[in-house]
């Protein structure tokens, strides 16, 4: 299974190094605030619709800062929009832990989706062309796996600080610890190049790409794959947000565990979620990225349903976890891939940029509304409802989209050249 590995070059494996070490580090970020929800409700006095509010606003603004990355990507380049992005996130997260109230934590998290939705775009899009046709399926979902890890570190920080300082300090200091990923910029610049095929475009040029590069995914042929790969991707990210966002709150409010026992079961179920990573990045490869999509999305509305609803003791429902994000995470492995073999070069950073974090600027309105909904109905049925609708929206656009796998982007690019010349 490793084989395939020691086969990569040295440029392949240091830009699969770098997009892990990104993505991982944007994970750690952005997941901090799901750990500090219960702490800011309690402190702050907020209710669940406006903490809900603000995971919401962190997810749409990543939306533009995927879009607008993505297109400044195909100008600038990948790997320079993969530095910005990243000290963008790092920020924004440390000005977090200064914060004294709803209005600046929730415009601060806004800031900070604009950097941790363009980390995706210029990453992933450098990650799909650099590895070749054979490896990208598993090439990018090991890069994908790196949101696991980070995950876990930030369980396994917020479990440290919040067992050795009181919570009304804690969750500040969580937040402070979000500046670290900004170091990772160093060993980038001096390490990662761009990939070959994004250079032999950008000599090939012969315009500048201007404003309306912002919307060339819109045009021609390209629109309905944008359309369809959008709304996939919103059920998929709107799915597991319902549940990902609003998970340790229900384990503190609803399953009355404590602080340290939540980040306990979190660690679970992150395991559940690397392996999800792990499997899903063989099957994207194995079986197709449609076919590893559906199993995701099928198994993710079991088990959540079983998960909510079936009595069960704490001791059950910490093993029940594992298959649960399994199932959630397999999905993501194959995104990458999927969506670098559905645009060519020229319109691949903005597609990709797009249509990814499109959906998860409408995959955001569903931790919004389970937030909203659970102030007169129990929190696990409303987790369970929007999240099913989610991947219900996910099976039926991929029942309108082929299957990619196997495809050259050379190829891509030779036949978006006469349907470009037509235009």
């Amino acid at each position: 299974m490793l084989a395939w590995f020691k086969d990569l070059t040295a440029k392949e494996r240091s830009t699969m190094f770098a997009c892990f070490g990104g993505w991982s580090l944007d994970a750690f970020d952005v997941q901090m605030y799901s750990f500090v929800i219960p702490t800011v409700l309690a402190v702050w006095a907020l209710t669940k619709g406006e903490a809900g509010l603000i995971g919401t606003v962190t997810l749409l603004v990543s939306s533009l800062g995927g879009w607008f990355s993505g297109a400044l990507a195909d100008r600038f380049g990948r790997v320079r929009m993969l530095q910005i992005t990243i000290v963008w996130y790092a920020i924004f997260t440390f000005l977090c832990a200064f914060t004294q109230n709803f209005e600046q934590l929730f415009v601060l998290r806004a800031l900070h989706g604009f950097g941790f939705g363009g980390e995706w775009a210029a990453g992933a899009v450098l990650m799909g062309e650099v590895i070749r046709d054979k490896y990208r399926g598993r090439g990018v979902g090991i890069v994908q796996t790196g949101w696991a890890v980070g995950w876990g570190a930030s369980a396994l920080v917020y479990t440290i600080v919040f067992a050795m300082l009181p919570e009304a300090l804690a969750w500040r200091v969580l937040f402070g610890i979000g500046l670290v990923p900004a170091v990772f910029v160093f060993w980038i610049r001096r390490h990662i190049d761009e990939a070959d095929v994004y250079k032999a475009h950008r000599r090939a040029q012969t315009e500048a790409v201007g404003v309306s590069h912002l919307f060339s995914a819109f045009r021609g042929r390209h629109l309905w794959t944008t359309i369809r790969v959008a709304l996939m991707v919103s059920g998929a990210q709107g799915g597991g947000y319902a549940i990902g966002i609003w998970m340790p709150t229900y384990l503190r409010m609803v399953r009355h565990l404590s602080a340290p026992s939540t980040g306990g079961f979190l660690l679970v179920q992150i395991f559940g979620a690397l392996i999800g990573f792990l499997i899903g990045t063989y099957l994207s490869d194995a079986i197709g990225r449609k076919l590893t999509f559906l199993v995701s999305a099928i198994g993710s509305l079991v088990m959540v349903l079983v998960f909510m609803f079936v009595p069960m003791s704490n001791e059950a429902l910490l093993f029940l976890g594992i298959p649960l994000n399994i199932f959630l995470l397999i999905k993501f492995p194959p995104m990458g891939p999927f969506m670098t073999e559905l645009y060519p070069t020229e319109v691949r950073g903005t597609g990709q940029g797009f249509c990814y974090n499109a959906g998860r600027a409408i995959g955001s309105f569903f931790p919004t509304m389970v937030g909203f909904v659970s102030e007169g109905m129990a929190l696990g049925a409303v987790i369970a409802i929007f999240s099913t609708i989610a991947f219900g929206v996910m099976i039926l656009m991929l029942l309108m989209l082929p299957e990619t796998r196997g495809r050259s982007l050379g190829n891509i690019a030779a036949e978006a050249a006469p349907a470009a010349a037509g235009q």
